[in-house]
């Protein structure tokens, strides 16, 4: 992930009142961290585009796409189940909550992470 100020700004943003929210340089990006579980991240494409990442678990992919915003995360030929993206343009500061509720939504039916 390229690394973009304004979208990591939006995103902390709306992340600033959870507990155990960490951030971590990853890929030349930042993706988010709840209690050692990814929540999802940001980037900045070549072209200019801007896109989070949202992780909104496997169970609720099906859900998650029904958006007509939401593209499933891909890696060359594989797809990364759980994982969506939205583009910048598609998520105002309403839409990124909502988003980022889904995803500690999920994140919190999830075993502790052990350090």
């Amino acid at each position: 992930m390229a690394y973009d100020e304004e979208l990591t700004s939006r995103m902390r943003y709306v992340l600033r009142k959870l507990d155990g929210v960490e951030e971590k340089r990853m890929m030349g990006g930042v993706c988010f961290m709840l209690r050692g579980h990814m929540l999802g991240g940001v980037k900045r494409e070549k072209s200019g585009e801007g896109r989070f990442t949202f992780r909104v678990g496997k169970p609720n992919m099906h859900r998650a796409l029904e958006n007509p915003t939401a593209l499933p995360v891909q890696f060359g030929a594989r797809r990364l189940g759980g994982f969506v993206h939205v583009d910048e343009a598609d998520c105002d500061d309403e839409i990124l909550a909502r988003w980022i509720d889904q995803c500690v939504s999920f994140v919190d039916t999830l075993p502790p992470k052990e350090k």
